[in-house]
C-alpha cells in the first residue's frame, strides 16, 4: 500500500507538527514530547481531561484536543501505546488545581502506561481519576472487551461536563454512566498496512469481509463472503441490540469509518440502521456518520448505540471548538 509519507519511523512527529501547524490558534505540542494540548492549558479550577493511545485511529485522539472536550492527547507511535512518561506530562500540563481525569480505551498497553502515569502524578500531588472505555461487543467476556469508536462520546461528554465546571468526582461519574450505556461493533473490507511494516495486518479476498475487527489491524472474530450494505448494517447493529437493552429512551447513533471507506458508503449504512432503530421503536436523539477512530486506511465501518438520557442528551447539545468534534 502506497503512503504519503516522509519516513516511517517519523510519521507520529510529523503529524503533530502538521496538525498544530493547521490550528495555532487552539492547539500547542509539548516541547519534546508527542503530546497535543490545549493552547491555554492549563486552566485554573478546571479539572483536565486526557486521553490517547496509539496512532493511526486519526482524527483520534489530538483532533478531539479543544474546548467543549480533551484538554490534551497523547499520542503514541502507530498502535502502540504512549509512554507513561509522556501520558505523564500531558497530566502535568492540563493540570488547573481540580485534578485530571483519564479516559483510556481497553488495551492491556493503554491501561498500564496510564494508571502508572497517574501515580507518578499522584506522587507530585496531581488527584487523578480514570474510566476504561470496552464497548467492543464482538468480544464476549465483557472485561476483555475492547475500547473502539464509543470512546469519541466518552470525550465529548465527560469534556462537555468538566467545561462546565463538573468536580472530578461529577466528571468521573458522568464517563461512567457512557462506558455502562455504550456499545459498539465493527467489520472490514480490507486489512490496513503499518508504515514501518509495510506489509497489509491480515489477508482478505476480494469477496471477503471481516466482521469483529477491532482498531489496530487485527483480524476479527468470523470472515464471511461480502454481502450488501443493508446486511452489513443489520448485523452490526443486532450484535449491538442483543448486548443491551436500548428500549425505553432515545439513543445516539455513530456510523463510523474506518479510514478509506467513502461517506457515501457510511450514509448507506446509517439509512439501514436508522431503519432498524425505527422498527425496534428505538428513538434516535442524534446521528453522526464519519470517519471519528480508524484504523489508518482499512476500508470499513463501526457501528455505535450509546442509550441516552436527560443529563447525557444536554451534555452530548454542549457546544465544542475540537477541530474534529465542531458542535
Amino acid at each position: 500500500m502506497k503512503k504519503i509519507i516522509n519516513d516511517p519511523n517519523q510519521v507520529v512527529q510529523d503529524m503533530a507538527e502538521g496538525l498544530v501547524a493547521a490550528h495555532p490558534d487552539k492547539l500547542k505540542q509539548l516541547s519534546g514530547t508527542s503530546v497535543i494540548a490545549k493552547k491555554d492549558a492549563p486552566i485554573a479550577n478546571k479539572v483536565g481531561i486526557v486521553s490517547g493511545g496509539g496512532s493511526g485511529h486519526e482524527p483520534a485522539h489530538a483532533g478531539y484536543v479543544g474546548k467543549g472536550m480533551l484538554d490534551a492527547a497523547v499520542a503514541g507511535e502507530v498502535f502502540t501505546s504512549p509512554t507513561p512518561d509522556q501520558i505523564f506530562e500531558a497530566i502535568k500540563a492540563v493540570d488547573g488545581d481540580a485534578g485530571v481525569f483519564l479516559i483510556i480505551k481497553n488495551y492491556t498497553g493503554d491501561v498500564l502506561n496510564f494508571e502508572m502515569a497517574a501515580e507518578l502524578a499522584e506522587a507530585e500531588g496531581i488527584k487523578v481519576e480514570k474510566v476504561v472505555v470496552n464497548d467492543d461487543v464482538a468480544v464476549e467476556e465483557e472485561p476483555s472487551r475492547r475500547g473502539i469508536a464509543g470512546t469519541i462520546l466518552v470525550h465529548k461528554i465527560a469534556g462537555a461536563k468538566a467545561e462546565q465546571g463538573g468536580s472530578l468526582d461529577e466528571v468521573k461519574a458522568v464517563a461512567e454512566k457512557v462506558v455502562k450505556n455504550v456499545r459498539s461493533m465493527g467489520m472490514a473490507l480490507t486489512p490496513c498496512t503499518v508504515p514501518a511494516a509495510g506489509t497489509p495486518s491480515f489477508q482478505l479476498a476480494e469477496n471477503e469481509m471481516e466482521i469483529g475487527i477491532g482498531i489496530h489491524g487485527e483480524s476479527g472474530i468470523e470472515r464471511k463472503d461480502i454481502t450488501t450494505a443493508d446486511e452489513i448494517a443489520k448485523e452490526l447493529t443486532d450484535k449491538v441490540l442483543d448486548d443491551f437493552d436500548f428500549s425505553g429512551g432515545d439513543v445516539a447513533v455513530m456510523v463510523n469509518g474506518l479510514g478509506s471507506s467513502p461517506e457515501m458508503e457510511l450514509y448507506i449504512v446509517n439509512k439501514k440502521v436508522q431503519a432498524i432503530m425505527q422498527e425496534k421503536g428505538i428513538r434516535v436523539y442524534k446521528t453522526y456518520v464519519g470517519e471519528y477512530m480508524t484504523s489508518l486506511e482499512m476500508a470499513g465501518c463501526s457501528v455505535t448505540l450509546l442509550k441516552l438520557d436527560d443529563e447525557l442528551k444536554k451534555l452530548l447539545d454542549a457546544p465544542s471548538q475540537a477541530p474534529a468534534f465542531c458542535s
